[in-house]
């Protein structure tokens, strides 16, 4: 069970011309402030102190930041507050991949690309959603596209740009003793069910979920948007929209899949009280196999180039997404969703289990993965406890201290509307 359960409205702007223009600016500002924060860490460190900057100090700074680029006073300060609570969140999950003995991931610069969206921490402070008007500090009121009602006061609001446009999304933070439940009519059923290729899934009873692939019969349409991006030129407007378009497609594929996914998992939430799920990590199954020295300095065929087919379908399928709304959907029926490890795997006919009542449930029963395993589950989890399933960005000169070695630092900064110099004062430890 986390430690607790967070619940997303997601609904669509409709700025006009200038508030979409207004959007990309506060965007881009926030950008340039994450990637300044994150190298005046990694400067901080390369000192050779022992220490980095923390948030706490990173955000007094940012008064100094409104007084040097008063550009940056037209932000709202809990938007430019939560920027820099990335770049901490960014560092602990490196650090917490380190501990675990994962790949590390060193945090890195967010290129135009790959920065989308920014967030007001505090529901009411800045942002509040008035009928089907989104209203702004300091940007103005957006029309909203209120497909469905807005239940309870949000915790957060974060504004974010996708292919076709511009959403926002309310969030809801609940703890695990308040969060609020829409049971659904008991059914006294129980199943287990498991997830495949050639079937999307099946359960104990034999009923089967067709795989629907949606990836697969859109790949010959992204091959030819892709080829089309590759063969623009770097830099020029038609590339630019032949990246919009490719990203269409995908985002069309996504949501196709999340939506099967959804309607999959709200399905098996009306007709079952418990579901037996197998604890499997789909990020290990699709990836890459270790390579196999030949003793001579080279390495020996292990299937790599076999298994790419087979890794494209897995994420084609997206069994963790799905795990992952299969118990949020039975948490707020209140049904349940348990975990299964698979202890023991056989390739007979008649596996062996520990326990009979999960053999009975085994979801081995009935069509195979594509290489004819089938599982037998060993013991259940906790009842109750549901599964839960760069580049190198040019530096900005905001006046956080960036660990430069001489007093002061000038540079330039240059944007579509103004060129600058300004100069920037050293950081300082507190």
């Amino acid at each position: 069970m986390p430690d607790g359960v967070r619940k997303t409205f997601k609904y669509r702007l409709e700025p006009a011309s200038a508030q979409e223009r207004t959007l990309e600016v506060v965007l881009w500002r926030c950008r340039m402030l994450y990637n300044v924060a994150l190298e005046q860490r990694r400067r901080w460190w390369a000192r050779g102190h022992g220490v980095g900057a923390t948030y706490y100090q990173q955000k007094r700074e940012l008064p100094d930041l409104k007084a040097a680029c008063p550009e940056y006073a037209s932000i709202h300060a809990h938007i430019l507050q939560d920027v820099i609570l990335r770049v901490e969140r960014t560092y602990q999950a490196f650090f917490r991949r380190v501990k675990n003995g994962e790949t590390p991931g060193y945090p890195r610069f967010q290129g135009q690309d790959r920065y989308h969206s920014f967030t007001f921490p505090d529901y009411g402070n800045g942002v509040v959603l008035d009928g089907g008007i989104l209203s702004r500090s300091k940007i103005g009121r957006i029309p909203v596209r209120v497909h469905r009602p807005l239940e309870g006061t949000p915790k957060t609001v974060t504004i974010s740009q996708e292919a076709d446009g511009w959403y926002v999304s309310f969030s809801f933070s609940f703890s695990c003793a308040e969060v609020p439940t829409q049971p659904l009519p008991l059914t006294g059923r129980e199943t287990g069910r498991d997830v495949g290729l050639k079937v999307f899934l099946i359960t104990a009873e034999g009923k089967v979920v067709e795989n629907p692939r949606y990836y697969r019969t859109a790949e010959r349409e992204l091959k030819k948007a892709q080829k089309r991006v590759s063969k623009r030129k770097k830099g020029s407007t038609r590339r630019r929209k032949a990246v919009k378009l490719l990203a269409k497609k995908h985002q069309h594929v996504r949501r196709q899949r999340t939506d099967f996914h959804q309607k999959t998992a709200l399905a098996l939430v009306r007709q079952y009280d418990v579901l037996y799920v197998e604890a499997m990590q789909p990020a290990n199954l699709s990836r890459r196999p270790a390579p196999v020295p030949d003793g001579s300095g080279g390495y020996l065929p292990n299937g790599a180039s076999a298994k790419v087919g087979l890794n494209k379908s897995i994420q084609d399928a997206g069994w963790g997404r799905f795990l992952t709304i299969l118990a949020c959907k039975a948490e707020w029926a209140g049904k349940r969703v348990e975990a299964v490890s698979p202890v023991r795997r056989t390739h007979t006919k008649e596996p062996q289990c520990a326990y009979p009542r999960l053999h009975e449930l085994r979801v081995g029963a009935g069509p195979r993965r594509e290489r004819g395993q089938e599982y037998s589950m060993g013991r259940a989890g906790p009842s109750g406890s549901p599964y839960v399933g760069g580049g190198n960005e040019p530096r900005s000169p905001f006046p956080l201290g960036m660990g430069s070695m001489s007093p002061y630092l000038s540079c330039e900064r240059q944007t579509r509307w103004e060129t600058r110099t300004v100069r920037l004062r050293p950081f300082t430890a507190q």
